[in-house]
């Protein structure tokens, strides 16, 4: 069993994960964006829920509200920019599955597992 209390600082970090599945928190301050039209997961699902604060995704060529409860799947391949359009920080839970990153927060090549190590280990 592994735990994990989040404290949602600013930017992008692995959280907690196993070789299956792997947690990130991320934090936009107004104004801010992650991705852009090219940007993309070639190895894994991407689940997005937004903690709280509002703002756009842009997933596939198309636009979307975000705002506090909502839920994404961005599936793997898919383009997509996440940007705070807001006036507080834009706060989101994302799994990814399979993991999708190394603990530091670099992106796995596609088709590529994670070494099983978390944030935490």
């Amino acid at each position: 069993m592994k735990h994990k209390t989040l404290r949602f600082g600013e930017g992008f970090g692995v959280v907690l994960g196993n070789r299956r599945l792997q947690a990130a928190q991320m934090v936009l301050g107004p104004g801010k964006a992650e991705g852009n039209a090219r940007n993309r997961h070639d190895g894994a699902d991407q689940w997005l829920f937004v903690v709280s604060g509002g703002g756009i995704a842009r997933i596939n060529g198309k636009r979307y509200a975000l705002r506090a409860g909502s839920l994404f799947l961005i599936e793997r391949g898919d383009r997509h920019e996440i940007r705070n359009t807001g006036r507080a920080r834009l706060k989101t839970l994302n799994f990814y599955v399979p993991p999708g990153y190394k603990p530091n927060g670099d992106e796995l090549p596609a088709g590529k597992p994670a070494d099983g190590s978390t944030a935490d280990d």
